[in-house]
């Protein structure tokens, strides 16, 4: 299954789905610095700027299917660590950039969406769900806590996984499974650290040195989870 990640960071989305057994094909990253992290892991891959003209440039030459489109749109204007104004929600500068994220699945029409933001749900969700079940997807929203997967720390996350199948169907395996999910620790402790400053607890490789690049960064371990229930949708799909 082919993967374009819109507002890739530093690619733990995708990450996690290729450890799912997907591939990355297309990223999409406006920050220089995660671009440069993009180039180290992901050379062989192409990249895009903005999300905002992603649907030109994906279209601008052959390109191999899409099967999945993930990404996390900026959480600023409605995350709860926005403490030095109002909260916009989705009309924002920032999280408003879902209207882009939508202009691409209009564009690309692929069998999976994967939007993965703040747990503050009701700020985002709603509208996301709403917006692709008029474009004819059925959607699952998950919460999917870090400490479910290991970490020592809660980390809640927002993740709405979407199929182009209306009924729904793909999508009731995924409930079942999230509710087998072991408990999230309640105690301390930390991933060890290999003597760096930062990187001890998201999952994802030492020696990224920018803390925003990491706040920023999805859990590996959640989306290998999500991408795995949907391996597994599609292989039961394939043999029904």
């Amino acid at each position: 299954m082919n993967v374009l990640s819109l507002f890739a960071g530093i690619g733990g989305l995708e990450l996690g789905l290729e450890r799912a057994g997907m591939t990355t094909v297309g990223q999409v990253e406006i920050d220089p610095f995660c671009q440069r992290v993009l180039a180290k892991h992901w050379p062989e891959v192409p990249r895009h700027d903005d999300v905002r003209t992603a649907v030109d440039w994906w279209q601008s030459e052959p390109r191999p299917p899409v099967d999945v489109i993930c990404g996390g749109f900026p959480c600023q204007d409605i995350s709860s660590a926005n403490t030095a104004g109002p909260r916009a929600g989705l009309a924002g500068a920032k999280s408003g950039l879902w209207v882009a994220y939508r202009q691409v699945v209009v564009a690309i029409r692929p069998d999976w969406i994967v939007v993965e933001n703040s747990p503050r749900w009701r700020t985002w969700a709603p509208t996301v769900r709403a917006d692709l079940h008029g474009l004819g997807y059925g959607t699952a929203a998950l919460e999917l806590p870090a400490g479910s997967f290991g970490a020592p720390h809660r980390r809640p996350r927002c993740v709405v996984v979407a199929h182009a199948n209306g009924d729904r169907e793909p999508l009731r395996a995924l409930h079942a499974q999230v509710a087998q999910l072991r408990p999230v620790p309640r105690r301390g402790g930390y991933w060890a650290a290999r003597g760096w400053p930062v990187g001890v607890g998201d999952g994802l490789p030492g020696q990224v040195d920018r803390l925003r690049a990491l706040g920023n960064a999805v859990v590996p371990q959640v989306s290998e989870f999500v991408g795995r229930l949907i391996v597994a949708a599609e292989t039961a799909r394939a043999a029904a």
